[in-house]
């Protein structure tokens, strides 16, 4: 969020709304805050441009499509260069059943979140995707037995 753009209560009420639930209606929004609903257009247009609002999707279920593993992969990296480590990069993006990844700190160069329909389904994809890269020396897979929760980070302030 750039330096010079500060969220208010009115901003703040608004993403608590949207937060809860994304379909609500801007007319509704702006109902429960007691304004219009031209207003409630221009906040979130301006927050959207301001990068605070980063789009809007309906949230699928992994297991609702059939994906019974969750699964997390610390991923480490050759590091011989910069170009190596994008390519792997590049590499991981392509494999549709990575929903995350984050270049992290530590032990790992990469830490990519992964649903697969099966643990053999898991087994295939590290061992014919991911561990086949060769600049990738090893990796740690950490199987999620259950989601404890998921949530939006707070907009109110404390």
């Amino acid at each position: 969020m750039p330096h010079n753009f500060h969220l208010d209560s009115l901003d703040r009420r608004i993403l608590t709304i949207l937060t809860q639930n994304a379909r609500e209606p801007f007319l509704e929004v702006a109902r429960k805050c007691g304004v219009s609903g031209a207003a409630i257009h221009q906040r979130v247009q301006k927050m959207i441009d301001e990068g605070v609002i980063k789009g809007s999707q309906f949230n699928l279920s992994p297991k609702g499509l059939g994906y019974m593993t969750c699964a997390f992969v610390g991923i480490q990296v050759n590091l011989t260069s910069e170009t190596t480590h994008q390519k792997v990069f590049q590499q991981i993006k392509e494999i549709p059943e990575i929903v995350e990844c984050h270049h992290i700190t530590g032990k790992y160069s990469l830490l990519v979140k992964i649903y697969t329909y099966s643990n053999e389904h898991l087994k295939q994809i590290l061992v014919e995707k991911i561990q086949s890269i060769r600049e990738i020396t090893s990796t740690e897979t950490f199987i999620s037995l259950e989601e404890g929760f998921h949530r939006q980070l707070p907009v109110e302030k404390k």
